[in-house]
């Protein structure tokens, strides 16, 4: 009884294709969020940081890369892989640069201090072995 149950709940939720599309979309949309951010408030902060470590200014305009042009290739199914890497880097610098603190830490609500990050980051990572799915704006040869 459940085993049929759950073969006919299986037949009408098996769609690999969109739930790649969801994903690709929930989760390169709310990382977009960070990198209009830093257009509305500029790089500056991140520059300084780099500048302390001893790195130069420059690379802080990575974000723009990381948060707004990879995320859109993901939404558009465009060299999706490659983007998704590109995003997860850009978390685990992220996280290297300003979260290291928040590693054994927990929220009020009992959250691990990294949450935020580590599901940004995961979700780079499985959007890259998932790949684009058949929804995408190009053919497969630039998914």
């Amino acid at each position: 009884m459940l085993a049929k149950l759950n073969q006919s709940f299986t037949r009408l939720t098996d769609h690999q294709d969109g739930g790649k599309l969801l994903l690709r979309v929930v989760f390169s949309v709310l990382m977009i969020f960070h990198g209009v951010a830093k257009i509305d408030h500029g790089v500056g902060w991140i520059g300084d940081m780099l500048v302390g470590q001893g790195l130069p200014y420059f690379i802080a305009y990575g974000v723009f890369i990381g948060e707004i042009v990879a995320p859109i290739l993901i939404i558009l199914g465009i060299f999706t892989r490659p983007a998704a890497l590109i995003v997860a880097f850009t978390l685990l610098v992220a996280t290297l640069m300003v979260g290291t603190a928040k590693i054994y830490t927990l929220t009020k609500v009992g959250a691990w201090g990294l949450e935020t990050e580590a599901l940004y980051f995961f979700g780079a990572i499985a959007t890259m072995l998932l790949g684009s799915g058949r929804y995408s704006v190009v053919g497969p040869d630039y998914r």
